[in-house]
């Protein structure tokens, strides 16, 4: 499954944040995800300290753990998504 995870950095800690961030390598985010994960891509607003990414994965719990790595710094949401074969597909299903 597909998944938008969304950011939003605690107000009080946007340097710290952006300074860990800025900080990790290739091998730190593939680490800090897990290899349950895939992440697809990745968006930042940097001035707003949010940002997005699409990721896969087929295990809820690694993506809780994913968001926990996190959240003492930025509130997190998950929410699961479909490409637009997937959405046609739906949309099909139920209107014909």
């Amino acid at each position: 499954m597909k998944f938008m995870v969304s950011w939003k950095i605690h107000q009080d800690k946007k340097h710290d944040a952006i300074k860990l961030f800025s900080q990790m390598t290739t091998a730190d985010d593939k680490k800090d995800a897990g290899d349950k994960i895939k992440v697809i891509g990745r968006w930042h607003d940097v001035a707003s300290g949010s940002g997005v990414a699409i990721c896969e994965s087929d295990d809820a719990k690694a993506l809780s753990a994913w968001a926990l790595n996190w959240n003492i710094l930025l509130d997190v949401n998950v929410v699961p998504v479909l490409d637009d074969e997937e959405a046609r597909e739906v949309g099909k299903k139920k209107f014909g």
